[in-house]
């Protein structure tokens, strides 16, 4: 018997047969000892200052929610609700909205009946921007008569019903 019967049908698809492979380095290395990518601009936005807090800070803001009545398309009517910063005369800084970096400075400042909400600083500083207001950041508010007192939220809250 000599040579194993083999069909000459593979000479003609897979060539002469190949010794071993020989391993191949994983590519995955070449991203391991590669230098780390630069960090992606921030969409136009100006690095940190020294001093400021960080983009995304929460802050707790006073506001409160209003509406509006209009109608659909159809003449339905319609309540749109939406929040409403509240804005403060400031000598230095035109008009500002207050922000507080946490829930006890707010009702330290501004007692306990005032709505308020929480959101991110920067995203906060750009919308009072393009409407030529700043924010001003853990404010000394004088002692006096709070803004909200609790008569105030159940008037409003049976307004809104």
């Amino acid at each position: 018997m000599g040579e194993p019967n083999r069909s000459r049908l593979l000479d003609y698809t897979q060539g002469p047969p190949a010794g071993m492979p020989e391993p191949r380095r994983s590519s995955l290395l070449d991203y391991a000892e590669a230098e780390p990518p630069p960090l992606p601009a921030a969409a136009g936005r100006p690095g940190p200052r020294p001093g400021v807090p960080p983009y995304e800070t929460p802050v707790f803001v006073p506001a409160h929610p209003r509406h509006v009545d209009t109608t659909y398309d159809d003449g339905r009517p319609v309540r749109v609700p939406f929040i409403a910063y509240e804005l403060f005369g400031h000598p230095a800084g035109g008009t500002v909205a207050f922000a507080f970096t946490t829930l006890e400075h707010l009702v330290e400042a501004l007692g306990d009946a005032q709505p308020w909400v929480a959101t991110s600083l920067g995203p906060l500083a750009e919308g009072l921007a393009e409407r030529g207001a700043t924010v001003l950041l853990d404010p000394r508010v004088a002692a006096g008569q709070p803004n909200w007192e609790p008569a105030d939220l159940a008037a409003y809250a049976r307004e809104v019903r």
